[in-house]
């Protein structure tokens, strides 16, 4: 990629600063004192404490809104991502559940409980690790805070935080019917309507499904829809003015989640084997309830509930293949008997294992968060501090079932996790142009363990996180700040009865970063820059790590659980730009650079399974997983006509290591997206084409160590790579009414 060059370019015009002028009290007013018509929209942040627009806050924070959604036909959040800087997902799943943040976050969830390192907040209820049901039908915007989120989001939050907020009510009476069909037997339709109930109660509802076949070919079974999507995803909306001073928010959710899981190929391409394809199900129901009340003119309080319900199943076929098959080789390598390919095709019938495996999970949550906040006239320290002080309690269960085709694999579990905090974050305001936010949470964690293989584990920590940021304005159009932030995610539990003793905890990691930020607003607003540089260091820092084994009956089978690495450093370069060209041409672009390190990652260790042996674990130096060097998004977005507009974009990675276990890496890659629409009063037609040059990129990898899963190979170790989404063209008609 040529992104020195571009990076130089935009940093280049963002730097045109105009004379450094004294900060008043109007700076929150400067988008509208510019006398150009070609101005960018102000976009507010709702997952701050206070909203503010994002040009204003002094943090690393992409807002994805709903143009943004639409340009890109996202139906769901891994979609979007990567219009964020540093950001990637794991698509371990039908749809991506786990998210990284600057190298920082999950891969994938088995048999033992996850402690997520990114949080996933949808209209205040928390669907961290559950991120099927990020869907993005009748979204308002999608924000993604990078950094740890320590003050405000806790042990959830040691990386950053998701934020999804839907469309909400409206006074007059709106909606909109939306439908869509694609390639790959690809078929969407919607429907969303909003307005006053009374004269104070409005309300808005929204519903969806989206089908399609599937990228995969299953050889054996002779389909193409093993790999599916059917989702179905409901959501609801209430606001209720009740008051000059009280306002109720409600917000319900349902989804109705049914893909198909049949994603791993022997053979690295879009073709299967399998007999038994897997399920990527996920049925939730969720409510939370806010409440704001303006107690005076010095203090408001606000009110935030929620809860959810969760049943889900994943499972796929373990083994790719379908155990007893006939093999026509190109050249008998694998093969110790003689076969003469002159005399016609040589036919070995190969007996491979056959196993599946099946978990079923059920995840309860409720939280209740309770804060005060400073009004007008509630400032501290001679009217220069405004202040939040808040408590907020937490409950999670989590119970699994996992059913395998061998018996004595089959396990089942449950775990509860409380959290009780209590935080509090000041802004003091040191001169005219110079503040000083510093916040700190202060969290009483506790969580139970228990299964069916007689493990029980019981344990607590107090566990603080929080930041210090120093923002000054240069002037009018420019505003700096430097932020020190801890945040933390707890330790937990390995649970597989095949690890020795040694290995079944893992303690808590801590993440201290240092950012410095530079936000600009230049040529009378119609360029907006935001830029960042930030270093991490990670302490204690958690590490899956992945064994292949071999069973009583020599088949193979693969050894997961979470270690501690000594510690891991991270840091790079962030940079937004947003564009208006002209009246009619906007361009777009996010930039990242990131490098990471394991700093002393170099052991030797018991054998997880044989405590008779040792193995030599040396990571040290290298980058960690699901951490690309390079991550480019940039789109221009012209208006043709009054009806007619067009988007191209192009976004690329840099080659990345898909596990910290082992040293398979993605291709590198960069794909072209084009937009053609058609507006016209209440009718909008779109023609998308994603991914036009149809390149393959890879998403997932894995290497098993002493045993592959190809019975062609008899189980030679090799890596497994899958695939992201070919080219995928659709037309969308959407009649808003």
């Amino acid at each position: 990629m040529k992104t020195p060059v571009l990076l130089l370019s935009t940093l280049s015009l963002s730097a045109l600063a105009a004379e450094p002028t004294t900060v008043n009290s109007q700076i929150t007013d400067t988008a509208t004192q510019s006398n150009q018509t070609a101005q960018l929209d102000t976009v507010n942040v709702t997952a701050d404490f206070r909203q503010l627009d994002l040009m204003q806050i002094p943090s690393s924070i992409t807002v994805v809104g709903e143009e943004d959604i639409q340009n890109r036909n996202a139906d769901h959040l891994e979609s979007v991502l990567s219009l964020a800087p540093n950001v990637n997902f794991a698509s371990g799943a039908s749809r991506a559940r786990y998210f990284q943040i600057r190298g920082i976050g999950e891969r994938s969830q088995f048999i033992d409980p996850v402690n997520p390192s990114v949080g996933l907040i949808i209209d205040g209820i928390d669907m961290t690790g559950l991120g099927g049901a990020a869907t993005l039908f009748d979204i308002e915007q999608v924000e993604i805070l990078r950094g740890p989120q320590g003050t405000a989001f806790g042990a959830n939050a040691l990386a950053g935080a998701i934020n999804i907020k839907s469309k909400q009510p409206t006074k007059e009476t709106e909606g909109y019917v939306q439908g869509k069909i694609g390639n790959y037997n690809t078929l969407g339709l919607g429907a969303a309507i909003s307005g006053s109930l009374t004269d104070n109660i409005q309300a808005r509802f929204a519903i969806n499904q989206i089908k399609s076949d599937g990228y995969m070919e299953n050889i054996h079974l002779n389909r193409d829809d093993t790999n599916n999507i059917d989702e179905v995803v409901a959501r609801a909306q209430v606001a209720w003015q009740v008051n000059e001073s009280n306002d109720l928010n409600i917000s319900l959710l349902k989804t109705d989640i049914n893909n198909g899981y049949d994603a791993f190929s022997l053979d690295n391409n879009r073709n299967t084997y399998s007999n038994k394809p897997g399920q990527d199900t996920q049925d939730t129901s969720a409510l939370s309830i806010k409440w704001e009340n303006k107690l005076s003119d010095s203090i408001n309080l606000e009110l935030l509930a929620s809860g959810s319900n969760t049943d889900s199943i994943y499972s796929y076929d373990e083994d790719w293949a379908y155990g007893e098959y006939t093999y026509v080789p190109d050249v008998p390598d694998y093969q110790a008997d003689p076969c003469d390919l002159t005399q016609g095709p040589c036919l070995y019938t190969i007996d491979g294992y056959s196993t599946e495996d099946y978990y079923f999970r059920e995840n309860d949550r409720q939280s209740i968060d309770f804060r005060l906040l400073s009004g007008t006239q509630g400032k501290l320290f001679n009217s220069t501090t405004d202040w939040i002080l808040g408590i907020t309690s937490q409950n999670r269960d989590e119970s699994l079932i996992r059913d395998h085709t061998d018996p004595d694999k089959d396990v089942s579990s449950n775990l509860n996790i409380q959290t009780h905090a209590v935080y509090s974050e000041l802004n003091t305001q040191i001169s005219q142009d110079t503040k000083l936010t510093y916040g700190v949470r202060l969290e009483d964690w506790n969580y139970k363990f228990s299964n069916s293989n007689n493990i029980f584990l019981k344990d607590s920590e107090t566990l603080t996180g929080g930041k210090v940021t120093l923002e000054s304005y240069l002037n009018l159009n420019h505003m700096s700040y430097v932020t020190l932030a801890k945040g933390y995610k707890a330790g937990g539990v390995n649970s597989n009865t095949d690890l020795n003793e040694s290995l079944r905890k893992y303690k808590t990691e801590t993440n201290y970063t240092i950012e410095t930020g530079l936000k600009s607003n230049t040529f009378d607003n119609n360029l907006q820059s935001r830029i960042a540089i930030f270093y991490i260091l990670r302490e204690e820092q958690q590490v899956k790590q992945s064994f292949g084994l071999l069973d009583d009956e020599n088949k193979p089978y693969f050894l997961d659980y979470i270690a501690n690495a000594a510690e891991a450093n991270n840091y790079g370069v962030e940079l937004e730009t947003s564009y208006a060209l002209s009246n009619n041409i906007n361009w777009n672009t996010s930039l990242g650079y990131l490098k990471t390190e394991f700093t002393d990652f170099s052991f030797e260790m018991v054998d997880p399974a044989d405590e008779t042996r040792t193995i030599t674990i040396d990571k040290d130096g290298r980058e960690l997983a699901h951490a690309p060097q390079w991550s480019l998004s940039s789109s221009i977005n012209i208006q043709l006509t009054n009806q007619w507009s067009t988007v191209i974009e192009i976004e690329g990675k840099d080659a990345f290591y898909f596990s910290d276990s082992h040293d398979v890496q993605s291709n590198d890659y960069a794909l072209l997206h084009a937009k053609l629409e058609y507006t016209n009063k209440n009718l909008n037609i779109s023609l998308d084409g994603r991914n036009l040059t149809d390149k393959d990129h890879t998403n997932r990898g894995f290497w098993f160590g002493k045993y592959g899963n190809d019975p062609r190979k008899f189980y030679a170790p090799e890596p497994y790579t899958q695939l992201g989404a070919p080219r995928l063209i659709s037309l969308s008609v959407k009649y808003n009414f």
